[in-house]
């Protein structure tokens, strides 16, 4: 409880010179060498206000709900967002829960620096320098990312996300190709 007292105190995003939970942190890949940086990032809890004015929507009364809605990705994405807005010229690596209390979520999130050295050299990092992986965050490709896509289930219960989502999957069974007379 101390503890998410100071975090409170503290900034929204702010950078910490150690992992609070160093094991967990080894073990989603943080090094204590040059190149690494930890945030800790608040997001607030609970759901997610649809922001309509006046609480009115124009629509089927399907869709009239305000206030009972959750948002589609969970917080430690969000909060893996934020990070990467914040150090726009670092790499999201991943993130863990580290506190929590009424109104936030405390999560600390691993950085890579993709133009330090110490990262271009080391063979076990360095597939995270290349073009490609420019905010994995924001396009749902990390830990935290692939579990709101549905990716994390393996076997005959993962029918419905086969071709990368359930959207996909779904556009592929419905889509007739015919094959073009020559």
């Amino acid at each position: 409880r101390v503890r998410a007292w100071e975090y409170r105190q503290g900034k929204k995003v702010q950078k910490v010179a150690r992992p609070t939970r160093t094991d967990k942190a080894h073990k989603l890949g943080y090094k204590a060498k040059q190149g690494y940086t930890v945030l800790r990032v608040a997001v607030r809890r609970g759901g997610r206000k649809r922001p309509n004015s006046k609480g009115i929507v124009f629509g089927k009364p399907k869709n009239q709900g305000i206030n009972q809605i959750k948002f589609a990705r969970n917080l430690r994405s969000v909060a893996e967002e934020r990070a990467g807005r914040h150090a726009m010229n670092m790499r999201v690596l991943n993130s863990y829960w580290i506190n929590q209390d009424a109104t936030y979520k405390y999560f600390e999130v691993i950085l890579v620096d993709p133009s330090h050295i110490a990262i271009r050299n080391d063979p076990r990092i360095n597939w995270i320098v290349n073009p490609v992986h420019k905010h994995r965050e924001r396009r749902g490709l990390t830990s935290a990312g692939k579990h709101h896509r549905g990716l994390r289930v393996k076997g005959h219960r993962a029918n419905n996300t086969i071709g990368g989502s359930h959207r996909a999957a779904w556009k592929r069974r419905n889509t007739k190709s015919m094959r073009r007379y020559r």
